[in-house]
């Protein structure tokens, strides 16, 4: 009895269909990149037809694996076959490729098109959030069906990444790579197109190493699959489908396939040219490959009824047969792990857990803590009644305070016996991978089931902003913690001592960016945080002890809008009075504001004190809130050992800031507060000096 083929014509003629709408979408927007979606069409066919669990009616389906297209300025190649698929796009749809108001815009975006599981564009900024999405799925094994061995529980599946050159040279693509080979992500598969091509040519140009043999030292399995091998270039998805299925048998390690291709084929003139790579073919060359594929070369967008009915008639009813067989597996499991679903239930709504408020450590006024510390307590506190938040830190969990008490490690097997943990631990060690650990924490967060966060010094944030970047323009809750903020990390000196970082921060759009100004204002903004689970935050932590000021209720509510009211202005007798000064503190210089209210007040100047952890949340409240804590008749000094950058527009002309807008030096923090100004005595003066030219 002869096996039925892997595909049949009519899928072969949807492969050749899928090719030429490529070159067709990028030559009516004038501008795009054919070439790899011309070439790897039929692979992203395979996938979505024969070989991914997922479901086109439900894109968010919690059984589905994950697709990520890494190289994604090949975009077309992933709308193709959505819309071939079902998941909603049509021909018109890729007709208005990167057109204003779209769903095909020029990189495939989270939460803009059904079916995309994140953003991608920058290079290898895929693969590590693939990365991150595969271990979140060991996390949601361990937290919800412990009990089912390794891959056969509900919860486990596949992530699947396209990745190309580009992604093989870029830096987070290495940290990534090499972390999931220690961790042993079986679940994980990356297809490398390895095309020979870059935009500047040849890649021997720069790229001459090889990834196979750095892939294999970082602990993947890696599968060749040679397209071009024999003198004539042949589409052998037999051979894909092959080390497509030695892929998901090999559980101890993450695969690589390492897929070698000529770009654009069969474009008659321009395949294996970086001309085909970022730029559309021409007219004559888009006819010449529709010859070549067996379509008419006249017709544009050509999409068959009979082609249409086949992939998404086949693509339903994949579908189908999958979700009878996981459903069964799921109402087996409900039934047999009540709490786990109600635990669930809640991570699907987006709800936190009761007795989170409770949970939440506090300390006296006139405590001294530092925040990194506060927050490490904070996180142990939430531990309990928290199980979805996880998290460590790029190596450095002690300085950090990224620990949850008592939490093991997050390891794979082969490692837990000498180093304590498990395969479904919750405290991540990244290694010394900034920038990965940010796109982890990306993956981990856009999986769906549970929140993480990575700690690092502040300075090192640079490292990882393209990753924050990316979580922002999303609207994904990653949580950034971000220790040692100011030069108050004092002996290790100006390399180390964040100056422009606040600023850098707050420059992007959707990031809060959380300083608070002591330990109750730290467990008050990781209750804000974790409230707000479609924003991204980092939390700006101090090295030094910090006075507590605020109330654990004054802080609560304060934190909440941003900006609050920490100590009123008062009279000379010591009654609440209209404030003739304001000052604005965050973080560590909070305390430095209160310093310079004493002696404000002294003077006989009524002062206030605002607290102001989060400047965003301060600018979502009403007016009427933002103008109560800043009145317009009084005159406003910032406080904050950063640049001046954007204060300017908070306190107006007539007010001051105080800054650091030079590079700091090593030596004892308290001395370089004293040098750079930041004393109750100078702040007390530079207030008083810009009231008196108010008055004058």
């Amino acid at each position: 009895m002869t096996a039925e083929p892997l595909l049949t014509d009519l899928d072969h003629r949807a492969i050749a269909i899928s090719k030429a709408l490529a070159a067709d979408a990028v030559e009516k927007a004038g501008s795009g990149h054919p070439g790899t979606p011309i070439s790897l069409a039929g692979v992203a066919y395979l996938l979505y037809q024969r070989e991914m669990r997922v479901d086109p009616s439900d894109p968010a389906w919690l059984g589905r694996d994950r697709f990520v297209l890494s190289i994604g300025h090949a975009s077309l190649l992933q709308y193709i076959q959505l819309a071939l698929a079902g998941y909603g796009l049509e021909v018109e749809d890729l007709r208005q490729l990167r057109q204003w108001g779209s769903l095909t815009p020029g990189h495939p975006e989270f939460g803009h098109t059904a079916g995309v599981e994140t953003t991608t564009g920058p290079l290898g900024a895929g693969l590590a959030t693939a990365v991150g999405m595969a271990m979140a799925s060991r996390r949601e094994h361990g937290m919800l069906d412990a009990g089912a061995p390794a891959g056969e529980s509900v919860f486990d599946h596949h992530v699947y990444a396209i990745v190309g050159d580009g992604c093989m040279q870029e830096g987070v693509a290495a940290e990534a790579a090499s972390l999931a080979g220690t961790q042993e992500l079986g679940n994980l598969i990356a297809i490398y197109d390895d095309n020979d091509i870059s935009i500047e040519g040849d890649t021997d140009i720069a790229f001459t190493e090889d990834p196979s043999a750095r892939f294999e030292a970082y602990g993947w399995q890696v599968l060749d699959v040679d397209w071009r091998a024999g003198g004539e270039y042949h589409e052998d998805y037999e051979a894909l489908h092959a080390a497509l299925e030695a892929a998901r048998a090999e559980t101890a390690r993450p695969s690589l396939i390492r897929l070698r291709t000529i770009i654009a084929w069969p474009s008659p003139t321009k395949q294996g040219q970086e001309s085909s790579h970022g730029a559309k073919l021409g007219a004559q060359e888009v006819a010449g490959l529709k010859r070549a594929l067996g379509l008419d070369e006249e017709q544009a967008f050509q999409l068959p009824e009979e082609v249409l009915a086949h992939t998404r008639g086949q693509a339903a009813a994949r579908a189908a047969e999958a979700r009878r067989d996981w459903d069964a597996r799921f109402e087996a499991w409900r039934q047999a792990s009540p709490q786990g679903a109600a635990l669930l239930e809640r991570l699907r709504a987006g709800e936190l857990p009761a007795g989170l408020e409770e949970a939440l450590p506090s300390w006296e006024p006139g405590e001294s803590l530092a925040t990194r510390s506060a927050s490490g307590k904070t996180l142990s506190a939430l531990a309990p009644v928290m199980p979805e938040l996880w998290g460590g830190s790029a190596d450095l969990a002690g300085s950090n305070n990224t620990t949850m008490a008592g939490e093991s490690s997050f390891l794979p097997s082969s490692l837990a016996a000498s180093h304590g943990g498990g395969p479904y631990g919750r405290t991540i060690h990244f290694g010394v991978r900034e920038h990965a650990m940010g796109s982890i924490l990306n993956g981990i967060t856009l999986d769906g089931l549970t929140r993480a966060y990575g700690g690092t010094f502040m300075v090192f944030s640079d490292y990882m902003r393209p990753a924050v970047r990316l979580a922002a323009l999303m609207r994904v809750g990653s949580i950034f913690v971000w220790t040692h903020d100011s030069i108050g990390v004092g002996e290790d000196g100006p390399t180390h001592q964040p100056i422009e970082h606040l600023a850098a921060l707050r420059a992007i759009p959707g990031l809060a960016v959380v300083r608070p100004g002591d330990a109750n204002e730290t467990a008050a903004a990781w209750a804000e945080v974790l409230r707000r689970h479609r924003e991204p935050a980092g939390l700006v932590l101090s090295r030094q002890n910090l006075t507590v000021h605020a109330s654990p209720q004054a802080a609560a509510e304060g934190v909440r809008r941003g900006a609050y009211i920490l100590v009123e202005a008062a009279d000379a007798a010591g009654a609440p009075a209209a404030p003739e000064l304001v000052l604005i503190a965050t973080g560590s210089e909070v305390s430095v504001a209160v310093a310079a209210r004493e002696i404000l007040q002294a003077q006989g100047r009524p002062t206030r004190v605002v607290s102001a952890p989060c400047l965003e949340w301060f600018a979502e409240q009403d007016e009427d809130y933002r103008a109560a804590v800043l009145p317009a008749d009084a005159v406003r000094v910032s406080v904050e050992a950063g640049i001046a950058m954007g204060w300017r527009e908070i306190v107006g002309e007539a007010g001051a800031v105080v800054s650091i807008d030079h590079f700091g030096a090593s030596a004892p923090a308290a001395r370089l507060f004293e040098e750079y100004g930041f004393t109750g005595e100078n702040v007390a003066a530079v207030a008083g000096r810009a009231l008196e030219r108010r008055r004058s």
